[in-house]
C-alpha cells in the first residue's frame, strides 16, 4: 500500500491522528465474483470546523488516479434538499480537450467516528466527460443525522470523508463491505475514543446504515448533465403501477359532475366502437378510471343505486372479458382463411415444382442420349488411340533394331573404306589389261 498524507499518519499507540488529507493505493483489493485483485485509490479528507464552512460547496485536494486528476465535492448545507451532498469531480474540466472521456467506478463514504460499520456509504459507476464532470449523490446523508453529536459523523466539528477510485471497466472491486473494512482496526482516533466515552450513557441506539446504490446528478448549475440511471425492468413497472392502481381505487375521492359527464363520454365512445377495435385500441386502462368515476360520482339528485354501482364495476370487467372473446372470436375466425393461404401457397409451389421436375426430367434425357453419343465417340477415338500405339511399338521396334545395325557398321567403316580404296586400284587394273586386251584382238582383226 502506497501512502500520501500530510500528517503523521500514526502515533505511538498505533491510533490514527488528526490526517487533513491522506491518499493511499490499496494494491490488494480482492473481486469475491472473480478470482482477481487490483489497486484502488483511497483518499481521506478530514473536514475542520465542519459546522462553520459558510461556502455552499467545497472541494477537495486533486488526486490522481489512471492519470486523471480527480476531487471530492460536498454541499455542507445540502444542494436539493436537507441532506449532505457530495460527488466525485473531474478536476478542472474546463481545460480538458474535446471528446475526452473516462470511465470510473467509485464509492464515497461519510465515516463514523463511534462505529466504523455505521458509516453512510455510497457506490456507483458513470462515464465522465467534458460535460459530465461531476456524478454522486444529492440526499447522502441528513442534515439531522449528520449534526447530531450522538450519531458520530461530526466528532469536535470533524467530518471524515473518504472516496475510493477504479477505472477498470472489467471489475467492480468497491462496495460497501471493502469501505467499512479499510484499517477497521485503526480508524479511531484519541480524541474520538474520549468523546464517544462522554456520550455512551445517553447515546441511542442506531440503526445499521444501509448502502446508498442510487447515485443522482447534481443540478444543472453544478455543471454536470449526467446520465439516466439504470433502467427500471418491466416487472418493476407493473409492480409499482398495479400498487398505486389498487391504492387510488380503495381511495374515497370525490368527482366533479364535468368529471362524471366526461368519464361516461368516454364510455359511450369506447361502446360505440366494435368489440374487436376496442381490444386493439388499448383504451381498457383509461375506461377503468372512467367507470371508477361514474361508480363513485355522488350528487343528491343523480346518486347511483348500490345496485348500479355494482353493476357499473361487473361492466367494466365484462368490457374487458368481451373484448377479449371478441379478438379470440375473430383470431379463430381467420385461422381458416390463414391456412387457406397457406395451402394455396403451397399447392402453387407444387404444381411449379412438378412443371419444374418435368422439364428436369426431359433435359436429362436428352444429356444422356448426348453421352451415348460421345460414348461412341470415346471408344473409336480409345481403338484408334491403341491402334497408333501399336504402330508406334512397331515403329520403336524397328528403329531400334536398325540402330544397332548401323552401330554395327560404323564399327567396321574404316575396313569397309580400305576395301573399297583396295577395289578401286584393282578395278583400274582390271580396266587397263582390259584395254590392252581390246587394243590386241582389234589390231589382229585386219589380218584375220
Amino acid at each position: 500500500m502506497e501512502v500520501y498524507s500530510k500528517s503523521k499518519p500514526m502515533d505511538v499507540n498505533g491510533q490514527i491522528t488528526k490526517v487533513t488529507w491522506k491518499i493511499e493505493v490499496l494494491s490488494d483489493v480482492h473481486s469475491k465474483s472473480m478470482d482477481v485483485s487490483g489497486q484502488v485509490t483511497k483518499v481521506t479528507w478530514r473536514i475542520e470546523n465542519f459546522s462553520t464552512i459558510q461556502d455552499k460547496k467545497l472541494c477537495s485536494e486533486n488526486f490522481t488516479v489512471d492519470g486523471n486528476k480527480w476531487r471530492i465535492l460536498i454541499f455542507p448545507k445540502g444542494n436539493t434538499a436537507d441532506h449532505l451532498s457530495i460527488y466525485l469531480r473531474v478536476a478542472d474540466s474546463s481545460t480538458l480537450p474535446a471528446g475526452w472521456s473516462s470511465y470510473a467506478h467509485f464509492g464515497l463514504a461519510v465515516i463514523n467516528q463511534f462505529d466504523l460499520e455505521l458509516s453512510i456509504a455510497g457506490v456507483a459507476t458513470h462515464v465522465f466527460n467534458v460535460n459530465r464532470a461531476d456524478w454522486g449523490f444529492p440526499l447522502f446523508l441528513p442534515l439531522t443525522e449528520l449534526r447530531n453529536p450522538k450519531r458520530g459523523y461530526l466528532v469536535n466539528d470533524a467530518c471524515l470523508v473518504e472516496a475510493y477510485v477504479f477505472t477498470d471497466r472489467s471489475i467492480g472491486f468497491i462496495s460497501h463491505e471493502l469501505i467499512v473494512k479499510t484499517d477497521s482496526d485503526k480508524l479511531k482516533t484519541k480524541e474520538c475514543d474520549c468523546v464517544k466515552a462522554a456520550m455512551d450513557n445517553q447515546r441511542t441506539t442506531s440503526t445499521k446504515a444501509v448502502e446508498i446504490t442510487n447515485p443522482s446528478p447534481t443540478p444543472p448549475y453544478c455543471q454536470i448533465m449526467a446520465i439516466e440511471p439504470e433502467e427500471p425492468t418491466e416487472e418493476d413497472m407493473n409492480t409499482f403501477f398495479t400498487s398505486l392502481e389498487s391504492k387510488l381505487w380503495s381511495s374515497n375521492t370525490i368527482f366533479s359532475r364535468e368529471e362524471a359527464k366526461e368519464a361516461l363520454a368516454k364510455v359511450e365512445k369506447a361502446l360505440n366502437m366494435t368489440p374487436v377495435n376496442f381490444y386493439d385500441s388499448g383504451k381498457l386502462s383509461p375506461l377503468k378510471h372512467a367507470f371508477k368515476i361514474l361508480a363513485s360520482f355522488d350528487c343528491s339528485s343523480t346518486t347511483l343505486t348500490i345496485e348500479q354501482k355494482k353493476e357499473l364495476f361487473a361492466m367494466e370487467e365484462s368490457l374487458k372479458e368481451l373484448a377479449d372473446r371478441a379478438a379470440k372470436a375473430l383470431q379463430d375466425k381467420n385461422f381458416l382463411t390463414e391456412k387457406e393461404s397457406i395451402k394455396l401457397t403451397i399447392t402453387h409451389k407444387l404444381d411449379l415444382n412438378l412443371i419444374r421436375y418435368k422439364e428436369v426430367e426431359s433435359e436429362v434425357k436428352q444429356v444422356e442420349k448426348r453421352l451415348a453419343a460421345l460414348h461412341v465417340q470415346v471408344e473409336e477415338a480409345q481403338k484408334e488411340r491403341e491402334n497408333m500405339l501399336a504402330e508406334g511399338k512397331e515403329i520403336f521396334k524397328s528403329s531400334k533394331e536398325m540402330k544397332m545395325e548401323l552401330e554395327a557398321l560404323e564399327m567396321q567403316w574404316a575396313e569397309y573404306e580400305a576395301m573399297a580404296k583396295v577395289a578401286e586400284e584393282e578395278e583400274s587394273i582390271v580396266l587397263a589389261e582390259w584395254g590392252r586386251i581390246k587394243d590386241f584382238i582389234s589390231s589382229i582383226k585386219g589380218k584375220i
